[in-house]
């Protein structure tokens, strides 16, 4: 007699799906469910569902076959894998109709990577958080100002809602439903063969932004402020705020930063926003006056006086440069 699994789960994968989230988390749900690397769905099943069963295509231009259909069968969830955003809010009605039912089944429900717009546009994520890359946060506040966004953790658990910023996150929110599920031994093995050392929690924080000439940060708490300072980066810096983020006060904030980078987080907030000026000066087409505005400066004066101290040339000249470089 077939083993029952201990852990369903139904995925709806959406127009131009992001590829490692639905990897990953069906990767880390196939080593659990069988011994070896037979990959047999026995301890952990999933089904990967579309309308009518159409073949699903990615963000990377790869497409997948599905399963099958949307099925009334009950899962111990049903993932929402999302995608780019571009594209707009397309939903199909199958996939509305089918999402809309599943919530009001009671069964959870989980949004990966971009999943959780899809999840908010239906109306379902009500009086809960969302978690979200820090890359995606200000379109997901833009879109649902009511909405109480996290950027600065791997996933979310609330209530029969689950939410995840996506990339390697995804690994270890598997991982966690796989220990609740099946137990520690499974999770752990998972994660070894993934050549992952050991589970993230939920609440670890999200990478830092990387700037030149600091190494690793290891402190939660200067991680959270630095995701703070950067999600922030177009308003001046609040250090009340930054600090109440990082649930310490300013002057415990100043001493972690000392510590961790040997500078404070003021100097940090115009570090990080004359290094995105200097990307966007030398890799786009703004305006200076629109690279002035979103990287938090004052005013285009102010930021050619800033631009010029740091680089020794003027903006223009820089973009000049890079041009006559890339024409080569």
């Amino acid at each position: 007699m077939p083993e029952t699994p201990s852990l369903s789960v139904g995925i709806v994968p959406m127009p131009d799906f992001t590829m490692l989230a639905l990897s990953a988390f069906v990767d880390t749900l196939r080593l659990a469910a069988d011994e070896g690397d037979r990959s047999r769905q026995i301890r952990c099943r999933w089904r990967v569902m579309s309308e009518q069963g159409r073949p699903v295509r990615a963000s990377n231009g790869i497409v997948i076959d599905s399963d099958g259909g949307y099925v009334a069968e009950t899962f111990d969830y049903v993932v929402v894998v999302g995608g780019t955003l571009h594209r707009g809010p397309e939903i199909g009605d199958e996939t509305r109709a089918y999402l809309q039912s599943v919530a009001a089944r009671g069964m959870p429900m989980i949004g990966l990577c971009t999943g959780s717009f899809v999840l908010a546009r239906l109306g379902l994520m009500n009086g809960r958080r969302a978690c979200v890359s820090w890359f995606h946060k200000a379109q997901l506040e833009a879109e649902f100002p009511e909405l109480r966004v996290i950027a600065d953790a791997l996933y979310v658990l609330d209530r029969d809602r689950i939410t995840c910023a996506g990339g390697t996150g995804v690994i270890h929110l598997a991982s966690h439903l796989i220990d609740r599920h099946l137990g520690a031994g499974e999770a752990a093995k998972g994660l070894r063969v993934m050549l992952e050392s050991g589970s993230r929690a939920g609440s670890s924080p999200q990478p830092p932004p990387a700037l030149e000439g600091f190494g690793a940060v290891a402190d939660p708490r200067v991680l959270r402020a630095m995701l703070a300072i950067e999600q922030t980066l177009a308003s001046p810096i609040e250090l009340e705020k930054i600090a109440e983020t990082a649930g310490v006060t300013t002057r415990q904030l100043a001493r972690l930063f000392q510590r961790a980078i040997a500078i404070s987080p003021r100097a940090f907030a115009a570090r990080l926003r004359a290094e995105r000026a200097h990307r966007m000066v030398v890799g786009g087409r703004a305006s200076m006056t629109a690279v002035a505005i979103e990287c938090g400066y004052s005013d285009a004066s102010h930021f050619a006086r800033a631009y010029r101290g740091r680089y020794g040339r003027s903006a223009t000249t820089a973009r000049a440069e890079a041009t006559d470089r890339a024409s080569l």
